[in-house]
């Protein structure tokens, strides 16, 4: 489909799950993809997959929650491939517990990565972006943004925040030529969901088998939610800033 050739993408959490996906598919829709992740090793094997398969990338080891770097990403983004027209957040993590249960130091975290890495992202992208006329950013939040769940009191309140922090953005920034949405995943086969798990202390197949209780009965292949991600990115979407799509397999749609 060629919706994003030519574009200077970054995607954030790029080593594993949605972000994998969405930096593969990126590639495939024509972008040049800056990979970025904590987890340096896996960026590489990401950039280096890309490149095999005919794409342009570059690996990126950064630390979402830190503004030094979220900046020197931005900057080697640009720098590598002349400007940056999308930006895709899409790290997040997860810690099972209640407000009692939950560790301080966990907590602060969670909201770092899943909700302050926002705020840093678009501080020194947007500014880029404005410079050379406009660009788009799309945050992943998800729909227990919107639908709160047991035991994830810090992943509901970083991801409900990301969606009003989305719609300022898209606000304070459309005359510059910016959009900038989210995007909300249901349930989704990655990493995360074992990790859930683990955490939970029971099988993955249960945690699969509570995720898939929607309309459509199961849980989202990874690249289903990044070519969710593609489309609002892209051109195609070119009217729509502060918007909110839902990619849950209909799990809104009955509440």
């Amino acid at each position: 489909m060629d919706m994003l050739t030519g574009k200077r993408a970054l995607v954030t959490g790029a080593a594993s799950g949605i972000g994998r996906a969405t930096a593969q598919v990126f590639a495939r829709e024509g972008a040049l993809v800056a990979v970025m992740d904590l987890d340096a090793a896996g960026a590489e094997i990401v950039a280096r997959g890309i490149i095999e398969a005919g794409g342009t990338a570059i690996a990126i080891a950064g630390d979402v929650s830190r503004s030094a770097d979220c900046r020197a990403a931005v900057e080697r983004t640009a720098d590598a491939f002349g400007g940056l027209d999308v930006v895709a957040n899409v790290a997040g993590i997860i810690h099972r517990h209640t407000v009692v249960d939950f560790p301080e130091e966990e907590w602060d975290r969670e909201i770092a990565v899943n909700l302050k890495s926002i705020f840093l992202m678009g501080k020194y992208a947007i500014p880029v972006m404005a410079a050379q006329g406009g660009g788009s950013i799309v945050n992943v939040s998800s729909s227990l943004g919107e639908l709160a769940g047991a035991q994830q009191a810090a992943y509901c309140a970083s991801k409900a925040g990301v969606i009003l922090l989305s719609k300022a953005m898209a606000i304070d920034h459309a005359a510059q030529g910016i959009r900038v949405n989210t995007l909300l995943p249901g349930g989704t086969e990655t990493e995360m969901l074992l990790a859930e798990a683990r955490q939970l202390g029971v099988p993955a197949d249960k945690v699969r088998s509570d995720w898939s209780a929607r309309p459509l009965g199961r849980v989202a292949r990874p690249e289903e939610i990044a070519n969710g991600i593609a489309f609002l990115a892209s051109d195609l979407a070119s009217y729509a800033t502060g918007s909110v799509l839902a990619v849950d397999g209909g799990r809104l749609a009955g509440r």
